[in-house]
């Protein structure tokens, strides 16, 4: 018996048994593997499938995230700016008020300063009208405390200013 060509018997036998052991595994093993084969296939096509639904859910969530972020920003920006128009507009309402305050103190001012300024006028016309009354009384040497003595000292000096001026014509 040589190790590289075996003898014809031992050759048939082992062909009848690999054979008979082939036909076992065709009748039983075989279908038991692939359909084994086949639920893992299934399985892994369905993972995949099932992988992909996921993928494809986590892209829509992103640009659902990515539209938000877009939307939040604009909204920010929007908020922003109308938060600077109000603080313009108060601001603005502010200086207007400030400006139309100072003006009715300036107006209220002016209008106290004319009163007082007539006030002090017609005090200072008093004062001049009695001190040329006393100062009349001294030059004439008469007492102009009555309104009687007034009046004759006005028509008398009305005569003599009037007396001239018919002596020119």
């Amino acid at each position: 018996m040589s190790l590289l060509l075996p003898d014809s018997g031992l050759l048939f036998w082992m062909v009848l048994i690999f054979a008979i052991v082939f036909a076992i595994l065709a009748k039983f093993g075989f279908p038991v593997i692939t359909q084994m084969l086949e639920k893992r296939r299934e399985y892994i096509d369905n993972s995949l499938r099932v992988a992909k639904e996921a993928d494809a859910k986590i892209g829509q969530l992103m640009q659902e995230q990515e539209r938000m972020i877009a939307q939040a920003r604009e909204e920010q920006n929007r908020i922003l700016k109308e938060a600077a128009q109000v603080r313009d507009s108060i601001i603005s309402n502010a200086q207007a008020q400030a400006h139309e305050e100072a003006r009715k103190i300036l107006d209220d001012a002016k209008v106290r300063i004319e009163a007082e300024k007539e006030s002090a006028l017609r005090e200072i016309r008093s004062q001049v009208a009695l001190l040329s009354v006393k100062v009349a009384e001294k030059v004439i040497r008469q007492d102009l405390s009555s309104d009687k003595s007034q009046m004759d000292l006005v028509y008398k000096m009305l005569d003599e200013v009037t007396a001239p001026a018919k002596d020119k014509n």
